[in-house]
């Protein structure tokens, strides 16, 4: 949230900026709710999804548009990190796409976010789950 303060002084148009875009990052966990492994993971990226909706209504009108994406899950380090490593193999196969998503995969949505192509797009939450 400070992060998005301090860019909101540099880009808005109400402060004199030239306008652009933000993107968070959520998480699919704050759809599904992470029941069992990281509930409170999923509250956070919950708030993430409601401070996306309300400050893109807000900031609209100042030339700024404010989305989110929400990965499922993708293939980094984190998993191992958190005393899963195994966890790419095991749920990978179950995903209706049949795999873990790509750190890339999630990168060029983001960018895509934050390109003149999305110039319509505000107030949106990319889900990047394999069909989840």
């Amino acid at each position: 949230m400070l992060v998005t303060q301090a860019a909101l002084k540099r880009i808005s148009t109400r402060h004199d900026g030239p306008g652009g875009a933000i993107v968070n990052l959520s998480s699919i966990a704050a759809t599904l709710g992470a029941p069992g492994e990281y509930v409170w993971y999923a509250a956070t990226k919950a708030a993430i999804d409601a401070l996306t909706i309300g400050l893109a209504k807000e900031v609209a009108a100042e030339g700024v548009r404010v989305n989110a994406v929400s990965p499922g899950l993708i293939d980094t380090g984190i998993h191992a990190s958190g005393g899963q490593p195994d966890r790419i193999a095991k749920r990978g196969p179950l995903l209706p796409i049949g795999r873990a998503g790509t750190p890339q995969e999630v990168a060029e949505t983001i960018l895509f976010l934050l390109s003149d192509q999305a110039s319509f797009v505000t107030g949106s939450n990319v889900r990047i789950a394999g069909g989840l």
